[in-house]
């Protein structure tokens, strides 16, 4: 009895989830504004990413300038492998429409014509490892601007969501990568990333995959104003493993009150007044998500005039108030006087005075 108890547990045991497991070789996810890790597995094992290297080509494209710039497709962007966004040889296009081939379509061309468009492809790869070692990495290497499969061709899943924090910080690239469809000319491209309609909050991402790299992920997903990266390298469960890992992460933030409305922020100096002190209050109660831990490291920024003179009216608008977190805006709110600061009667001359005694003693 004793021993069919003991195998119908293991059984269950067996059966039950791994907890914080997931299918991939290496696997993170991180707070993309303050590169806070919230979940890791083997996630600084050097691995092949295919196609998510495009996160870099783009990164280092938006570098480099005019993407409005229109260049005619040259027959070597067109002769490469693997996926396509179909430049044609001799064809006009803009930088910026081929940037939306290189991460939608996750075209291999689009990687050749952005890296020859932009100083050739031997400079291009050149400016892709600088780049990885200005962002402090340390397990990555890149070969080529599209992922195809090389020896010295690699990442760790850690490194790969810094450079995926780093490209969330360009306004374009978040556009551009979170773009469900393009059209251009007779280009017609469909985004490859399904968590952009899979998952509530999903923003940006990249596929990638190679018969070396098995199935890479990257995506971004937002929620209560933070940011989280998440990554799989070679993870054949990668959309449900994202959107677990996403999940969980998610919910280690709590959600803290930062100020009420009508909270009195700081005191403003008035010069010329009647009153020489008036407070500045917080026009809405705000509230953040933050980690455990994150509440003492946050720095409160106020801006408005240094120097401020009457007259004011009280509930007028002084300013605005920060807070900060890493070096980013976590929250504002704007300050308004919480009171009124009237100008002082002028003070009269010598002769107003004598003038005013006459007059009053006649």
């Amino acid at each position: 009895m004793k021993r069919k108890m003991l195998a119908a547990l293991l059984v269950c045991a067996l059966c039950l989830p791994r907890a914080n497991a997931v299918s991939a070789q290496g696997a993170v996810v991180m707070d993309a504004d303050t590169g806070e890790v919230l979940f890791e597995q083997n996630a600084d094992a050097r691995l092949p990413m295919a196609s998510t290297t495009k996160i870099m080509t783009a990164l280092v494209a938006l570098s480099e300038g005019n993407l409005d710039r229109i260049y005619t497709v040259k027959k070597a962007y067109t002769l490469v492998e693997g996926s396509s966004m179909y430049l044609r040889e001799g064809e006009k296009i803009s930088l910026r429409d081929t940037l939306y081939g290189l991460l939608l379509e996750s075209g291999n061309d689009a990687a050749l014509a952005i890296a020859g468009e932009c100083g050739g492809l031997e400079a291009f790869v050149q400016k892709m490892n600088a780049k990885a070692a200005a962002l402090g990495l340390k397990d990555t290497h890149f070969d080529n601007p599209n992922g195809l499969t090389s020896e010295t061709h690699y990442t760790t899943a850690r490194e790969l969501a810094v450079i995926a924090a780093a490209a969330m910080q360009d306004p374009v690239f978040r556009q551009i990568s979170g773009t469900q469809s393009y059209t251009s000319g007779d280009h017609v491209m469909h985004n490859h990333n399904r968590l952009l309609s899979m998952y509530d909050g999903a923003i940006s991402g990249k596929t990638g995959y190679t018969k070396a790299a098995g199935r890479c992920l990257v995506s971004a997903a937002e929620r209560n104003g933070r940011t989280l990266v998440a990554v799989t390298l070679n993870d054949p469960n990668d959309w449900n493993d994202h959107m677990e890992m996403l999940d969980a992460s998610f919910a280690k933030y709590e959600e803290v009150m930062l100020h009420e409305a009508g909270k009195e922020i700081a005191m403003q100096r008035v010069f010329g007044g009647n009153i020489e002190d008036v407070p500045l209050l917080a026009q809405h109660t705000i509230k953040a998500y933050v980690l455990p831990g994150e509440l003492d490291k946050i720095e409160t920024v106020i801006y408005g005039d240094r120097i401020c003179y009457a007259p004011i009216a009280k509930t007028a608008l002084a300013g605005q108030v920060e807070y900060r977190l890493g070096g980013k805006a976590l929250a504002r709110d704007a300050v308004v006087y919480g009171a009124a600061s009237l100008l002082l009667p002028e003070e009269k001359n010598i002769a107003e005075r004598i003038l005013e005694r006459i007059l009053g003693s006649s």
